[in-house]
């Protein structure tokens, strides 16, 4: 049995973007063999939580949408319109090569290139965690939505953890800009034991 690489140690801990990028465009050309070994479940659990809250042809942006899992998993619940961004360029070439996007661009950190509108909704599939985009950009996201709007994200573990980042989002729906519409515990790397809940609010 061939012994498994290990996932790289700063995945979950507070670093400069600039390190980020680095991280993510030196895994890019294993990542999908890596990720899927580990037993990846996020992006999968989100697009299943968008069926029957989505119209199929609703106009998804894929924030932080790496090699395209994420949007594998979406055309695969039957989202056929779907465009993606992501910060590390060579993260965006593989999800180039799987043609599953509309258009598809490389992302400045810190901002959300969408005005309120553009899309029906916004995915950002294990993106919005420790180690990876900082807890403000849950206020970007929801900024970049029309009242009606959809965000779906997920927190690990690690993230759970980090109060911060609960913080934004329980500060979003007490301050009735938005509703929770779904938060659901489950699975996120099998074989790491790691879980992650499923979030979905509406903008208000």
């Amino acid at each position: 049995m061939n012994k498994k690489t290990p996932l790289r140690p700063q995945l979950w801990s507070d670093r400069p973007v600039e390190e980020t990028i680095s991280v993510y465009d030196d895994w890019a050309q294993d990542y999908d063999d890596e990720i899927t070994e580990r037993g990846y479940r996020t992006p999968a659990r989100i697009a299943r939580a968008l069926q029957g809250r989505l119209k199929p042809e609703a106009e998804i942006l894929d924030f932080g949408c790496g090699t395209g899992i994420s949007g594998r998993a979406l055309t695969g619940a039957g989202f056929a319109t779907i465009d993606g961004t992501d910060i590390s360029p060579r993260m965006l070439e593989i999800a180039r090569g799987k043609k599953l996007y509309r258009k598809l661009w490389l992302g400045e950190p810190g901002t959300v290139p969408a005005e309120p509108g553009t899309y029906d909704a916004i995915v950002a599939a294990g993106v919005v965690s420790l180690g990876a985009a900082p807890p403000e950009t849950l206020d970007h996201l929801m900024e970049a939505l029309a009242p009606g709007g959809v965000l779906a994200l997920s927190f690990n573990d690690p993230t759970i953890a980090d109060d911060r980042y609960g913080a934004r989002l329980d500060g979003w729906v007490a301050d009735k800009r938005a509703e929770l519409l779904l938060r659901e515990h489950g699975p996120h790397l099998d074989d790491l034991d790691m879980g992650a809940d499923v979030i979905i609010l509406r903008r208000l």
